[in-house]
């Protein structure tokens, strides 16, 4: 994996959309890091928290669009580009360093659906040295994300014959057609299925 910058401090900068300052960030990484006696735990229960406790809007069928880390807890939903806000500010908010990656992956089953990019995370491990990823998609039949420190386990793992992409940058903001996407639409449904960015 590549940083998109070569300063760990652009991977803890707080902005409109990893808005961890909030009152309701604050607390919940409050509580998370009482459960938590290092950092690599609180990354742990953070990402299980996000993928577990926070619903993916399509699995719901819900028409809200969440966008801001405050406003994805606050509703307890979103899709991905939101989901992961909200894991990037609960980190950032202990002074863990994370990002975002991003995957070209088909929108149904098959090619002939079309694509859609899926972001996931990446944090720093101080104590390992190195950035994991992580994914808070939200499980489902067919997907089981978990936190690893061995050996990557995503929600979706890339096929190349379909022509989808593991994309190797970690970006210290979310990329601007992403949070375009939920900027121009008022329905979660309708951006889902035909508003969302399909390559970087």
């Amino acid at each position: 994996m590549n940083r998109e910058s070569s300063l760990i401090e652009d991977y803890l900068v707080e902005s409109e959309y990893v808005n961890y300052s909030h009152a309701s960030i604050q607390e919940l990484a409050a509580q998370l890091a009482s459960q938590s006696p290092d950092d690599i735990t609180y990354a742990k229960n953070a990402f299980e928290f996000v993928r577990d406790a926070v619903s993916h809007s399509w699995d719901i069928q819900s028409s809200r669009i969440t966008c801001s880390a405050s406003d994805v807890l606050q509703y307890r939903e979103g899709i991905c580009y939101a989901k992961s806000n909200l894991l990037c500010a609960l980190l950032r908010a202990r002074g863990i360093p994370a990002g975002f990656c991003y995957q070209r992956l088909t929108l149904g089953d098959t090619p002939d659906t079309g694509y859609v990019v899926h972001a996931l995370n990446a944090v720093y491990m101080k104590e390992l040295d190195r950035w994991i990823r992580l994914d808070a998609r939200g499980n489902k039949q067919g997907v089981d994300a978990q936190f690893s420190l061995d050996e990557e386990r995503l929600a979706f793992a890339i096929r190349g014959e379909y022509e989808e992409v593991d994309y190797p940058v970690i970006y210290a903001s979310p990329r601007a057609e992403t949070m375009e996407s939920l900027r121009a639409h008022t329905d979660c449904r309708v951006m889902y299925a035909s508003g969302l960015p399909v390559g970087l």
